[in-house]
């Protein structure tokens, strides 16, 4: 007596096709959870008025790089982490050289270089001296003799009459300044994490 047992349909291709739907679903809820990722901090960024510079240096990756995997993965990071770390966190910002921090006034205009503009560049840029004036309420100051232009800058007055000269204060000077916290970023990656399994079995079940 011969037996003969076939299993109808075959197993192996079953599961082998299970598999590549997994893959599938997996590497497509990480590229999709990714990409809301970065959408999200970009968004953040934006609306906390940190500008679409800021915001287009977040950016996202999905591994591997081709194909497919059960173990797809995605990074979103920042090509500025400092900044937004700085902008997510609220630190306490000191003077690197333990004396004070100067915060220019609107009346300092600009720097030409990137940042804010310092007590040294300013003097360079507009030929003036800065004075120090120590106030024991408040924050003390940085001024110099001079007048304010149509821009409200100050500039060196030209007059010789000494007509329109004032004592313009340039820098606050504080010992240390809390950056207010702006971001949450942490909000939007436990949503992303939160909501990859619904990615997954949604993914799953279409193929």
């Amino acid at each position: 007596m011969k037996l003969k047992l076939e299993i109808s349909p075959d197993l192996a291709a079953l599961m082998q096709a299970e598999i590549a739907a997994g893959e599938k679903a997996v590497t497509t809820a990480m590229r999709e959870a990714g990409a809301g990722l970065k959408s999200a901090w970009r968004g953040q960024i934006t609306g906390a008025g940190l500008g679409t510079r800021l915001g287009n240096s977040i950016r996202v990756a999905t591994y591997p790089k081709g194909g497919e995997s059960l173990n797809a993965a995605a990074l979103v990071w920042s090509n500025a982490p400092v900044i937004v770390g700085a902008h997510d966190t609220g630190p306490l910002i000191r003077s690197r050289n333990g004396y004070w921090l100067a915060i220019p006034t609107p009346a300092a205009g600009k720097s030409t270089r990137s940042g804010r503009i310092t007590p040294g560049e300013w003097e360079r840029r507009t030929g003036l001296r800065l004075r120090f004036i120590y106030r024991r309420r408040g924050p003390s100051l940085l001024v110099a003799e001079g007048r304010l232009n149509s821009k409200g800058r100050a500039v060196v007055s030209r007059a010789k009459t000494g007509r329109g000269l004032t004592t313009v204060p340039i820098f606050l000077l504080v010992p240390q300044v809390r950056l207010r916290k702006r971001l949450d970023l942490a909000r939007d990656a436990e949503r992303a994490i939160d909501g990859v399994p619904g990615r997954i079995v949604a993914g799953w079940h279409q193929v």
